[in-house]
């Protein structure tokens, strides 16, 4: 029998998804559960009981103040998808929770700036902000006794990170630079000066201090083409490898003392985890039901870590993992709640030729038997955001509805994708942008080895992924028959001059700068070449987004409706960069299928 489209989504957006943020010293996990429409705290007890904590307008999440009795709970929310993230102070009572936002006790609060939360000590909180000029990120230690704050940097820039060393002296920070897909690490606080060198093109993520506070652990791909788990000293000299490989990434998590390494070898999309101990040696293998992508926080006692998994057939799942037996304990089996009769797909892996002898990674979802049989032979490329991002083997309601509905889903990872290595990433930079673009033909003309019909494809995508929805459409009008975009970018020019300031600097570094590189700017850019489009389009935006604001949007609607095309625009007012809310996601996801199935199925 033919599946009903509109009940596939529903179910599918139906579906509770989980974070994991923090493990208490009595092993209860700090986690984010979106049951109530949006990203909320929940504990979840070593017995397996939740409590719900907070009620908040908008998805939040938070860390625990370690050793506070009554135990407290450091907050991070925004208002709307705003991304201006706020800091509060959630006090943990018996039969007291869930909370509202006007029972926190508000910590950090201006509503006109950003404030991140970075680390959590049993005397202070380190949080960056914007709140100095509106674009430069500064790091601020508050303490939580007295509220009296130190700033530990403000040299400018975009602060991605902050770790606290172990006698709380000092701070890592890690900050994007000015390279593509770069970043860099240095040190403020009682040690201060660079680690990593600002100008090179290389990337360093996940840092921790090694025990003794003598060095730094970290991924990083210096003098590398993919990354390796590396010690550092604090003074930026004695690089060591301490676990590496020569054809994928490595990812690290370092437990609290520094004994334990969480490694996660990245393959097309999807991690396996081993522990190593602190000299890089292997202790043991994790294994889990399917490999997808794992969140991890360890508990304080470095005995064990609490991991999230999320794969393609599994929304999400988490376990308490020994950290020297590898034993994983399931907690939270994301599983359980799939309906009976809902068949989701796993992908295929690819690689599709280019004419210009790449290939691009790409994964493939199939239809299952019974999908509606006007969409035999249809197809969706469904384009990830960034653009210096991954399509990861991870479970995605859009894409496992679009394939139980009957298309075949291609989902690509384009050149200027991470976790193919440092040449991959950075094969779509400033110039380049258009040889990205140039991968979605080439994708079109592979279509027939899958014995699909190249007259019925479309492009979905968010983000950056939303620009190459509208690039492939305006550009290639010939090949794609419709597009939905969510919050993309229409203009390179306008976006620019309209993100956010604390932004601009950083989207430069990978799309051209204004004052120099304009004239190819307004040649990337779709709406250069509206004249061409002729394909209906389904534009999805958020009111509220920092990132890529609603103009990007209404400015490619309005020339569509001027050219009396078929276009759709849905605005969430209580939304930012995308849609965070289950109540907007069921609003705007079925129509936006049944928008492709009656242009792309057969009568």
């Amino acid at each position: 029998m033919t599946r009903d489209p509109h009940s596939i989504i529903t179910a599918l957006l139906d579906l509770q998804t989980w974070q994991v943020f923090d493990i208490d010293p009595d092993g209860r996990i700090l986690a984010g559960n979106d049951e109530r429409g949006s990203l909320q705290l929940v504990e979840l007890g070593t017995d397996g009981s939740r409590t719900p904590l907070t009620e908040l307008p908008s998805r939040c999440s938070g860390r625990y103040v370690p050793g506070s009795s009554p135990r407290r709970v450091v907050v991070e929310h925004d208002t709307d998808g705003d991304e201006r993230m706020q800091l509060s102070l959630l006090t943990i009572e018996p039969d007291r929770a869930p909370y509202g936002l006007a029972e926190l006790t508000p910590l950090v609060r201006d509503p006109e700036f950003m404030h991140v939360l970075q680390d959590v000590t049993e005397t202070s909180v380190i949080y960056s902000t914007n709140r100095r000029n509106s674009v430069d990120m500064d790091v601020i230690v508050r303490d939580l006794g007295s509220g009296s704050e130190t700033v530990l940097y403000e040299d400018g820039g975009y602060v991605a990170m902050v770790t606290a060393s172990h006698d709380q002296q000092s701070v890592a920070v890690t900050s994007l630079t000015l390279q593509p897909a770069s970043t860099a690490v240095f040190l403020a606080g009682a040690r201060s000066g660079p680690i990593t060198d600002p100008d090179e093109h290389a990337q360093h993520r996940s840092v921790a201090w090694a025990a003794g506070d003598d060095a730094v652990i970290m991924s990083s791909n210096h003098d590398r083409e993919f990354a390796a788990v590396v010690r550092v000293g604090t003074d930026g000299a004695d690089w060591q490898e301490l676990v590496a490989a020569d054809d994928h990434d490595l990812l690290v998590d370092v437990s609290p003392d520094g004994s334990a390494l969480a490694v996660g070898h990245l393959v097309d999309g999807a991690v396996t985890i081993s522990v190593h101990d602190a000299d890089g040696g292997h202790r043991v293998d994790v294994t889990t039901r399917e490999n997808g992508i794992p969140s991890i926080v360890w508990a304080h006692d470095s005995s064990a870590f609490a991991m999230l998994i999320t794969a393609p057939t599994d929304p999400g799942s988490i376990f308490r993992v020994d950290a020297r037996t590898g034993e994983a304990v399931l907690i939270i089996d994301g599983r359980a709640q799939l309906p009976d009769d809902l068949e989701l797909s796993a992908p295929s892996v690819h690689r599709v030729p280019t004419p210009d002898g790449e290939q691009v990674p790409c994964f493939v979802h199939h239809p299952p038997a019974g999908a509606d049989p006007r969409l035999a032979g249809a197809s969706v490329l469904h384009i990830h955001g960034g653009p210096e991002a991954l399509a990861m083997q991870v479970f995605s309601p859009v894409i496992q509805a679009l394939a139980a509905v009957g298309f075949t889903v291609l989902v690509p990872n384009v050149r200027g994708s991470n976790g193919y290595g440092k040449r991959w990433v950075s094969l779509d930079d400033v110039d380049l942008r258009l040889d990205s673009v140039a991968d979605l033909a080439a994708l079109h003309a592979w279509l027939p080895e899958l014995e699909l019909d190249p007259a019925r494809s479309a492009l979905w995508g968010g983000s950056y992924g939303g620009y190459m929805v509208l690039a492939g459409v305006t550009m290639q009008p010939d090949l794609w028959a419709a597009g939905v975009d969510i919050v993309g970018i229409s203009s390179l020019v306008t976006f620019l001059e309209n993100t956010s300031g604390y932004r601009r600097a950083y989207r430069e570094r990978e799309y051209g700068r204004l004052d120099r590189d304009r004239e190819f700017l307004i040649k990337a850019s779709p709406i250069t070449y509206l004249d061409q489009l002729v394909s209906p389009l389904f534009v999805i935006h958020g009111a509220n987004d920092p990132r890529v604001p609603l103009s990007e949007a209404e400015q490619i609607c309005a020339a569509l409706d001027e050219r009396g095309i078929r276009n759709e625009l849905r605005v969430y007012h209580d939304e930012g960069h995308g849609l965070a809310k289950r109540v907007n996601r069921l609003d705007a996801y079925p129509p936006a299928i049944a928008f492709l199935t009656d242009v792309l199925g057969t009568s």
